[in-house]
């Protein structure tokens, strides 16, 4: 189907996660510019054409000028990057000079999508303050932007309010996937459904949530295992998002070979999923929200009353990560994210007063929890 005037199959190369030299993760490491090549060889050969990176993402736009755009035709696929006006930035000339950063490292000449980059919370005013909006209108007409949208990671209200704001806003870029689809701490089908509401197309990050919904737990793989002992727990994933309506693309952050063939496998010829495999997915939500959790649903009365201005919420939302996954260095990553980078103390300077209870509607014993999570994420 065509979004945007272009037709644009479901599955898009998200280069965040790209091949490291010496096969670790570490994002600061040397991206493989040759193991990149030879994905991208394969993504285009198998007809995708839709690659993601951005100006944040650690040596990721010279990658992919090396890999794509020096090696193919420029009408041959469709490019997008992003501007963190969040990142360093101290006045509107630093933001714009990340646009003109990011052509230059790509030298894709133009771009097919460009995104305001990661808005919500206290980062979407730093777009309004820089005037960007207009900005990227005006490289819009000069013909350096091709279509002009934002991704987000915040709640429904906030998305509501941008889009009312911004109608200018050809799409949206949103964290999507069947773990978070209902989780009261990602809002995932609420997000959903406001850009929905808007007639915004829709392109999905995250569907395989940093790789963990590519080795749930057990109970789920067995759900997943029973209705296609051939289809790996990453391929549900994948046609889950991709099964939505009005969606663009699905970004799959691909780091070797192995996931790149297991993603065109599943995604060559999609169109939709039957009603059985909805069924299959429904079943393993079920089992994962079976796993018991801190039942957190992050509406943050506690916060309004810590004197300590604990990052509560975020301290639980990365304790349930790692019962779900038990994956110790992504729920690590969501604590340093959720506490840290967004101003509030760690669960271990908790000090014990207790309004946060009097606070919770959900009567969860906070005091407790924090000193777990504290224990946990010395």
């Amino acid at each position: 189907m065509a979004y945007l005037g272009q037709e644009i199959k479901k599955l898009g190369f998200g280069l965040m996660r790209l091949p490291r030299v010496g096969g670790g993760s570490d994002p600061n490491d040397v991206i493989d510019i040759e193991q990149t090549k030879a994905m991208v060889d394969r993504f285009l050969e198998a007809g995708f054409t839709y690659f993601d990176t951005a100006w944040a993402y650690p040596g990721s736009e010279d990658a992919i000028r090396q890999a794509l755009v020096e090696r193919y035709p420029r009408e041959k696929f469709q490019l997008a990057t992003k501007n963190a006006a969040w990142i360093k930035c101290e006045k509107r000339e630093d933001a714009i000079a990340q646009f003109e950063t990011s052509l230059k490292q790509t030298g894709a000449g133009y771009f097919d999508f460009y995104l305001l980059h990661n808005l919500g919370e206290t980062r979407t005013h730093f777009f309004d303050d820089f005037d960007l909006w207009t900005f990227v209108q005006e490289k819009k007409k000069e013909g350096l932007i091709k279509h002009v949208g934002f991704s987000f990671h915040s709640t429904p209200e906030e998305l509501e309010a941008i889009l009312n704001a911004h109608p200018e806003a050809e799409f949206v870029q949103l964290q999507i996937n069947y773990g978070d689809w209902e989780d009261p701490a990602y809002q995932s089908r609420a997000c959903y459904e406001v850009a929905r509401k808007h007639g915004k197309p829709i392109i999905i990050m995250e569907p395989v949530k940093g790789g963990m919904l590519a080795t749930p737990p057990e109970t789920v793989v067995q759900v997943l295992k029973a209705a296609e002992p051939e289809s790996s727990p990453a391929s549900w994933a994948i046609r889950f998002a991709a099964d939505l309506e009005g969606v663009i693309t699905v970004l799959s952050g691909m780091s070797n070979m192995e996931q790149m063939e297991d993603n065109l496998a599943c995604m060559k010829g999609f169109t939709h999923l039957s009603d059985t495999q909805r069924k299959t997915i429904e079943k393993a939500r079920e089992e994962l929200a079976k796993i018991p959790l801190i039942p957190c649903t992050t509406c943050n009365y506690c916060a309004k009353v810590c004197p300590q201005d604990i990052g509560i919420s975020g301290s639980f939302a990365a304790m349930n990560m790692l019962t779900l996954y038990g994956n110790m260095e992504l729920a690590k990553g969501r604590e340093n994210w959720l506490v840290t980078m967004h101003g509030k103390k760690r669960a271990g300077e908790c000090i014990k007063c207790g309004r946060c209870e009097q606070a919770c509607p959900q009567h969860i014993k906070i005091r407790d929890e924090l000193e777990r999570v504290a224990a946990t994420f010395k």
